[in-house]
């Protein structure tokens, strides 16, 4: 054992580059290493030898690696050879399987959508469909992984699902060949008016910029003159793919984003170097705080350029570079190498990971710290978090009812109703329900459970409770008697009082079941505040060129908000 313990020390020493060390600064740090991975080895053979129970050796080592890593920060991850295949379909858009979103719900395994154009689709398998076996397997005490795992295979290979399906009394046998899944990195193009293109880009997997110029010129070709580029929740990607489709609307030779870390070698600045597809067209392009990385470069760099006008939220503020390491064994190692600045010579990272609080808490830049930079034009701008909206549009905060609705899939579950009731709906951008149809919703609803807590109650309840602990409640029950059936009464109407934002939901759920995906996203741009703000922007000439002067837009004026809503 001894000597197990010896090689393993020497195989991480030599791992680690040490087995020569350098001048006297260095060999202090080096020993420390050594030293620490000494322990570390010694301590794993101990408890391996005395320790009550039988361990499992590559789980304890996995769990104190990511304890390691979770010091870091959330990016720098170690990805053992089972989940390489999950990571490099994280990174290329590709994998093998049916073409469908499952989730395990109430220990039932249900679809959520399939895939419009593969494989389950084209079987014939539905939304709200409950996959009863797979092959034969019985689905019952399996995990959401498990199903995954299933579902993906060999392509051209055979997978056969058993489902109960609501209107059919008995469960129905589906057959799937599966094949290559390719997830589009443009989601959906289309246009919102006769002169206004819209596409929403979700990923930034393999040949982000070659869908996004893809994209801008079919909406180009349907008489698009403004274009509305919506990045809202993506969390990034490829940053060389971030870098193309900054690219195509700015021109060719200009810094795009550069990046720096300890590695001075790999330190570079990215620019562009092709011809651009479109440096005039307007565009507005909309934000989120889920808009993260890849997202922020692309919005950041053509914000500093002033070559488009921010619409929505504030970004998330990831302003870190991760790369993959190979290591023993086919595992692979994602770890933070770099920080990236985008044209204006700013880093939006929000979170300062390499200092926390004696707690262990994580920190944000403070406003004092954070530093003024100056678009192309002489817009002032700021670093340390996230990309500012020159326009802002706040989000509309959703009423416990409607949260209610949608954790209980209960918007869900009377879709999948509706689509067996009703064989055709209208186009989904004229899709309407009718109010004796809402109606009918609210009667299903009758028979399910609807307890929630609003924030009223929430805060009456804490009323109540200082009033108790400060003696005086029986002077005051009266008055607060009176104000919970007041909030009662008017929670028992709240159907009623939230029907519009749950009558979009609504309609939007079920245009997803006729149109798929793109009818959900059509069925909703009325309602879309973000959009709708874009919208008006590009159809105002004078103000959209004065959101890109200095002093014309939100983002020139924000220091001393930079954390708001986060």
């Amino acid at each position: 054992m001894k000597t197990r313990t010896k090689l393993l020390t020497a195989f991480a020493l030599s791992a680690f580059g040490l087995a020569g060390f350098r001048a006297a600064p260095d060999s202090e740090r080096y020993f420390e290493i050594a030293k620490n991975l000494d322990i570390f080895a010694t301590l794993f053979k101990e408890v391996n030898t005395y320790y009550v129970d039988e361990i499992t050796p590559g789980k304890l080592l996995k769990t104190g690696i990511d304890g390691m890593l979770k010091s870091l920060d959330p990016y720098t991850n170690y990805i053992p050879e089972d989940d390489i295949e999950d990571f490099r379909s994280l990174t290329t858009g590709q994998y093998v399987s049916i073409g469908a979103l499952v989730a395990k719900r109430n220990g039932k395994v249900v679809v959520q959508s399939a895939y419009e154009g593969y494989p389950a689709q084209r079987a014939g398998l539905l939304p709200g469909d409950e996959i009863l076996t797979i092959n034969n397997i019985s689905l019952d005490k399996r995990t959401g992984s498990d199903v995954n795992k299933l579902l993906k295979g060999q392509a051209q290979s055979v997978v056969k699902l058993v489902v109960t399906r609501y209107g059919q009394d008995k469960p129905v046998d589906i057959t799937i060949t599966r094949d290559r899944i390719q997830v589009d990195n443009v989601s959906y193009s289309g246009m919102l008016t006769a002169d206004i293109g819209y596409f929403q880009l979700s990923y930034f997997t393999v040949d982000a910029g070659r869908e996004v110029r893809q994209a801008v010129m079919r909406l180009k070709e349907k008489g698009a003159k403004k274009i509305v580029f919506d990045i809202r929740d993506n969390p990034g990607g490829l940053l060389n793919e971030a870098v193309n489709i900054s690219n195509l609307f700015v021109d060719k030779g200009l810094d795009v984003v550069s990046t720096k870390g300890k590695v001075s070698e790999w330190n570079k600045t990215y620019k562009a170097l092709d011809v651009p597809l479109d440096t005039q067209i307007p565009m507005a392009i909309i934000t989120s705080s889920r808009s993260a990385s890849a997202s922020e470069i692309v919005s950041g760099v053509l914000q500093d350029y002033d070559r488009a006008v921010l619409v929505g939220e504030r970004t998330f503020g990831k302003g870190l570079v991760q790369a993959t390491r190979p290591l023993s064994y086919n595992s692979q190692l994602k770890v933070t190498t770099a920080k990236y600045y985008i044209p204006s010579g700013r880093c939006i990272q929000e979170i300062d990971y390499s200092h926390r609080a004696e707690d262990g808490a994580l920190t944000k830049f403070p406003d004092s710290l954070r530093t003024a930079y100056k678009t192309q034009a002489g817009r002032t701008v700021y670093d340390g978090g996230g990309v500012a909206p020159d326009v802002d549009v706040a989000t509309r905060e959703m009423a416990d009812i409607t949260r209610l609705l949608i954790q209980k899939s209960y918007l869900f579950d009377y879709a999948t109703r509706y689509r067996a009731e009703h064989p055709t709906i209208a186009p989904a951008r004229e899709f309407k329900l009718a109010e004796s149809e809402y109606q009918k919703f609210v009667t299903y609803l009758q028979s399910k459970t609807l307890t929630y807590s609003t924030d009223a109650e929430r805060s009456l309840t804490e009323l109540t409770k200082k009033v108790k602990e400060d003696k005086h409640y029986d002077d005051v029950k009266p008055e607060l008697d009176a104000i919970k059936r007041k909030v009662t009464l008017n929670k028992a109407n709240d159907l009623q009082r939230f029907k519009p934002e749950i009558k979009d939901l609504l309609e939007e759920e079920i245009a997803s079941r006729y149109y798929y995906e793109k009818g959900r996203t059509e069925a909703g741009f009325d309602d879309d505040t973000s959009i709708q703000a874009a919208i008006a922007v590009l159809n105002d000439p004078n103000r959209y060129a004065a959101l890109l002067k200095p002093g014309g837009s939100a983002a020139s004026a924000r220091k001393s908000t930079v954390g708001a809503g986060k």
